[in-house]
């Protein structure tokens, strides 16, 4: 999910988590209205999660929906939510709506309560965190448990995030009866054996009273553990995952330790609601209570409710995202042994092609490729360096301090066919960081093996019978092409591809491996051009358009095409985004 540039500032928790976990300095990318991405996203999205305070400024979560079009954008900056909800112990429900079910609408005098949310769609891994105050809402019974809940919220924040720790789920809509387990703060064994399965769960926090945050922490089945589970005391603890480094959410609870969560499940709608007291664990503090982990959250209830078939829908396992690493056990349960035994499956390094001084081509060989899925063309590699690079927790790295907290779990994107290879796989990368940087100085006689988590992404390039396609690339966005060339009418694609003058072998090479390829090229090149070059006498032999400038908006213009994919840098992608505005447009985003 791509960000947007705004002139937002961060707060004071903000700031300090940033400070405490060497971010370098950033923009807030938060847009203070809701963005024309985040109502589309509203409208496709089967499920919003919500979150706001209660009288006593505790925070509480919930989670509605069932199927898209629920929620969506009824004016300028205002969004309506209409959905079936558990209207007796929703506690969300509760504060905003209270116990009144007639149908009648509360209209807010004065500033509303605040809403956090967060629209998402898990079938494709999109999600927008919303912000907003109530403007009015209703509630009317329809049967014995449940009602129509009708709310209405002014939106002032939104913001995209990215896919990264997100398992695919398809939701379908579900009439619930909900019935109140247990509201002691002692965990039922049903609520114990519900976050021992959970692979995700939704958070709010609140910066004091100012504004809320709602997001998503996903990972492994069980990676939310239980540090104590008696009468009156119940604490649990997760790791926080290497992401965006934003940490919204975190510097809340810097400022506001306090969370509201829930926890669905997705087979039997029972939910697991929870508020309580936060605490941020970093470094060996971290360490101490779960293994391997330099960054968590404990989370102290005060308060719980386990209902039964408490949502309105139900979810069908789909894919698990290739960035979740294994559970992560608290560090008595791995002094007794407990741990992940499931064996890994390793790719091995066997080929190294250097391109250019900053792109280069690796193959990899699978050992067990019958236990690993088969991939399509146009899909991504999650391979895991942190055995190779990982040195552990340090709380000051000068000599690299964006790999602080770094999990080393990388996505690249498959440039090689499997029915071609079979076991073996390539990437065509450029190095820009730790990892990519350790690939290209790494011997492969030297042998190095990583696991692969798994292979993920849809970004297929479509052409029917007779259609034109186009495909913008930048540098080496070209890489899903590479694999999907042989499937395509080269004489109905036009690419037009940007390269800096120093990468021009990395287009001789490609138009080299996909013969046919050049003809439909205009390659736009910027920088400093040696025209008495070898390569550069080979691309003007090689039969592409070629241009010494940036690609404006005159060159899509000219091109007419049904569809248009693109893989370029973000900023790129939103300058063709408005060029292209009008047209059917493309895009994987890879930024996760």
């Amino acid at each position: 999910m791509a960000f947007y540039e705004a002139d937002s500032s961060w707060h004071a928790g903000e700031e300090e988590m940033h400070k405490l976990l060497r971010v370098p300095a950033r923009d807030n990318p938060t847009q203070p209205y809701l963005t024309p991405q985040a109502a589309n996203t509203l409208i496709r999205a089967p499920l919003i999660a919500l979150g706001t305070l209660d009288d006593e400024s505790r925070p509480w979560t919930t989670l509605w929906g069932g199927e898209a079009g629920f929620s969506r954008a009824i004016a300028q900056g205002i969004i309506g939510v209409k959905t079936t909800v558990d209207r007796e112990y929703d506690p969300v429900v509760k504060v905003l709506l209270g116990d009144k079910a007639d149908g009648e609408v509360v209209q807010v005098q004065g500033t509303g309560k605040m809403v956090s949310g967060l629209t998402i769609n898990l079938e494709t891994r999109k999600r927008v965190k919303l912000y907003g105050r109530m403007v009015a809402g209703a509630l009317a019974a329809t049967e014995e448990g449940i009602g129509e809940v009708q709310l209405v919220v002014k939106i002032e924040q939104s913001l995209g995030n990215c896919p990264k720790y997100l398992n695919k789920k398809q939701i379908v809509p579900h009439i619930p009866q909900p019935k109140l387990v247990s509201s002691d703060l002692q965990l039922t064994q049903a609520a114990v054996e519900l976050l021992a399965k959970a692979d995700l769960f939704f958070i709010s926090s609140s910066n004091h009273e100012s504004d809320m945050d709602c997001n998503i922490r996903g990972g492994s089945p069980g990676f939310i553990r239980i540090l104590s589970n008696a009468e009156g005391e119940v604490t649990l603890v997760y790791p926080e995952y290497s992401g965006n480094r934003l940490y919204q959410t975190l510097g809340n609870l810097r400022t506001t330790p306090r969370a509201g969560l829930v926890v669905p499940d997705f087979e039997t709608g029972d939910a697991l609601y929870i508020t309580g007291t936060t605490e941020i664990l970093v470094g060996k503090d971290a360490a101490e209570v779960i293994s391997h982990t330099n960054l968590a959250v404990k989370i102290k209830v005060e308060a719980t409710k386990f209902i039964s078939d408490s949502l309105a829908f139900r979810g069908h396992n789909g894919e698990f995202s290739p960035y979740n690493p294994p559970v992560r056990y608290l560090s008595t349960e791995t002094s007794h042994g407990i741990g992940g035994t499931e064996k890994q499956i390793h790719a091995k390094l066997i080929d190294k092609k250097i391109i250019t001084p900053t792109i280069a081509r690796f193959r990899f060989h699978i050992a067990d490729p019958g236990k690993t899925s088969k991939w399509k063309p146009g899909q991504y590699v999650a391979l895991s360096f942190a055995d190779e690079l990982d040195i552990g927790y340090s709380h000051m790295r000068d000599d690299d301090p964006k790999s602080l907290n770094d999990d080393f779990l990388r996505t690249f994107t498959v440039s090689s066919r499997q029915d071609a290879l079979d076991d073996q796989f390539e990437i065509t990368i450029r190095k820009v960081g730790v990892v990519t940087d350790h690939l290209f100085k790494f011997n492969v006689r030297a042998e190095l093996d990583v696991p692969v988590q798994g292979f993920g992404g849809e970004f297929i390039v479509g052409q029917g019978e007779g259609e034109n396609v186009a495909f913008v690339a930048g540098g080496v966005g070209i890489t899903p092409l590479l694999a999907q060339a042989q499937d395509l009418d080269l004489s109905r694609l036009h690419l037009f591809w940007t390269n800096r003058a120093d990468d021009i072998p990395l287009v001789t090479d490609t138009f080299d491996r996909i013969p046919g390829l050049a003809e439909a090229t205009t390659v736009f090149v910027t920088g400093k051009v040696n025209t008495d070059s070898e390569d550069w006498k080979r691309l003007v032999a090689s039969g592409a358009k070629l241009e010494t400038r940036r690609m404006t908006v005159e060159d899509v213009g000219s091109y007419s095409a049904s569809r248009w994919y693109l893989c370029t840098g973000t900023a790129f992608r939103a300058t063709l985004l408005k060029w292209l505005e009008g047209k059917m447009v493309l895009f994987e985003d890879f930024n996760y």
